[in-house]
């Protein structure tokens, strides 16, 4: 039987450990050929082994599962995520029809996804639901949402509830109509991109608005928006900004 090559990311040694255990106890024909605490080594061993499974745990600092993924040159493995949060990511997971187990794994749901996974390698889909699944999370879909890392997990939320983005220290402070604020540790360049297409305009290197919630402009030279938020616009960008509320 020829074996089937898989990876094994998670920063949690105590997780990692446990689950190579499980996989090497029921799944003998898989033969793991890395564990990687680290998830930028993770992107470059994955790129050069070029492995059938990797196991990416979803929520770790810097890089979380997601953003891995999408640093992979070629995406043709089945990949089956790990998460501690059931109720974040998976939507994204599931409309893509990717494998994933919540923690603490439970063995016969490890198992449903393995042998999901295992099937699915013959069909060779993995490149299209894992390029489906990266521009789901890039709001390039039908839902119309991004995924946000912050301290509790990914939050997916509706690009159209978005008031603005405020860069602080690296990190970016994301405004949410009729939500709390979140703390991303994505930079403010980062969402500029997430949202390229829709209507956002950085009318200041640390400021990023959605048109849609600008009430006025004020003569101090800053835009207030609907939720009596007043943010300041750079001299240079004041013209640019009035052509697209026209435009809008």
């Amino acid at each position: 039987m020829t074996k089937i090559r898989a990876i094994l990311l998670d920063d949690e040694e105590k997780a990692l450990e446990s689950l190579q255990l499980k996989i090497t106890r029921f799944f003998p024909e898989i033969e793991i050929v890395e564990t990687i605490l680290n998830p930028e080594k993770a992107i470059n061993v994955i790129n050069r082994l070029q492995p059938e499974l990797v196991f990416i745990d979803i929520e770790m600092p810097v890089l979380s599962g997601f953003d891995v993924l999408s640093k992979i040159k070629n995406p043709i493995f089945e990949v089956i995520f790990v998460t501690a949060y059931s109720n974040y990511a998976i939507e994204a997971i599931q409309h893509c029809a990717i494998g994933y187990v919540v923690k603490p794994i439970d063995n016969d749901e490890l198992k449903q996804a393995i042998n999901n996974a295992i099937k699915n390698i013959t069909q060779k889909t993995a490149f299209q639901k894992n390029t489906q699944l990266l521009e789901y999370l890039s709001g390039n879909n039908g839902q119309n949402s991004i995924a946000i890392p912050s301290q509790k997990g990914i939050s997916f939320i509706k690009i159209k509830n978005i008031i603005r983005f405020e860069g602080v220290d690296g990190y970016t402070k994301i405004f949410i109509k009729d939500e709390s604020p979140i703390l991303s540790s994505y930079s403010i360049g980062k969402f500029c991109k997430l949202v390229q297409n829709q209507s956002f305009y950085l009318c200041h290197k640390s400021h990023l608005i959605n048109l849609n919630f600008v009430v006025s402009i004020l003569k101090e030279g800053m835009i207030e928006l609907s939720d009596r938020s007043k943010i300041p616009i750079a001299k240079s960008k004041r013209s640019a900004f009035i052509l697209r509320m026209q435009g809008l």
